[in-house]
């Protein structure tokens, strides 16, 4: 088999129920024994249990790992090179510094296509979860052209009402903005990553943009969604954005929760009065947005 560090990285990010920490957790333990990719490859189930502290699902996957499976990392790194795509895990230096300061457990993996300098921009997001009303959409489209128009890169993702109003605004005026996928790249944007992902974006943007945009994927390019992946996005979200603006945020519900966990994490945060649990939130440091 003969893997890399970097191959193993790959396929340790890649792996069911293993994260962003344990990545790193699993690549320091075989510096630290100097265990080469192969030798930690060879190791029983129980083992990897033991010493690396993997729950039971990932210990059996890489148990399980054959050259086959080897290969098909390889073949995944080279097909994404070739196509301009970066795969960063959590063990590279370059990793999103914003998402290990928010999130306890970040995603072991992050594919980046198109404009990788958008990171280092001011950012921000307009949550809203779901059955917004239409003054709540309207609300959202408000809010994201206000920082857009201070040149602000909003975060946003493509495939619900509340998101896709988000993320039609920068392409009225040109302007940036980072895509999060509930899915892998193919899924999204075609198998030559070209398409615009949803079809009122089409509207302003025949093709997907490269050299304005970002999109982030969490999970493999050929992966399908599935429905905990919405958790997964949302969270990403969040983590990349320097601002949390909320618009209705059900009481209780997952975009309450990742309000709280950017307040923890010492980020601005606006709620808009509409949520019925405002005042909640300005309690724990929100400011309030009047609607």
């Amino acid at each position: 088999m003969s893997l890399s560090r970097r191959n193993l990285a790959v396929l340790l990010a890649l792996t069911p129920g293993v994260g962003g920490k344990t990545v790193v957790r699993v690549l320091a333990r075989n510096d630290l024994l100097s265990r080469t990719p192969d030798d930690f490859l060879a190791l029983s189930e129980e083992t990897l249990r033991e010493e690396y502290r993997l729950n039971a699902k990932a210990a059996r996957a890489l148990a399980g790992s054959t050259p086959a499976s080897v290969q098909e990392i390889r073949d995944t790194e080279r097909r994404m090179d070739e196509l301009g795509v970066t795969l960063v895990t959590a063990a590279d230096a370059h990793f999103p510094s914003r998402i290990e300061a928010m999130d306890p457990d970040p995603p072991g993996i992050l594919f980046l296509y198109g404009n990788r300098r958008l990171l280092d921009a001011a950012t921000f997001c307009v949550l809203s979860s779901r059955n917004t009303s239409l003054a709540g959409l309207d609300e959202i489209e408000r809010l994201v052209e206000e920082g857009v128009l201070r040149s602000e890169v909003p975060v946003c993702g493509h495939d619900t009402p509340e998101y896709q109003r988000a993320a039609v605004v920068p392409l009225r005026w040109g302007a940036p903005r980072i895509l999060v996928l509930d899915r892998g790249l193919f899924q999204a944007l075609g198998p030559d990553l070209r398409q615009e992902p949803f079809r009122a974006a089409r509207l302003w943007r025949y093709e997907f943009d490269p050299r304005t945009d970002l999109v982030v994927s969490p999970f493999r390019p050929g992966a399908r969604f599935v429905g905990i992946n919405n958790k997964v996005r949302d969270r990403l979200i969040a983590s990349l954005s320097d601002r949390i603006d909320g618009v209705e945020l059900s009481d209780g519900g997952n975009m309450e929760a990742l309000a709280r966990l950017a307040l923890k994490a010492g980020r601005p945060v606006r709620v808009c009065d509409r949520s019925l649990n405002y005042r909640e939130l300005a309690r724990a440091g929100a400011a309030v947005l009047k609607s």
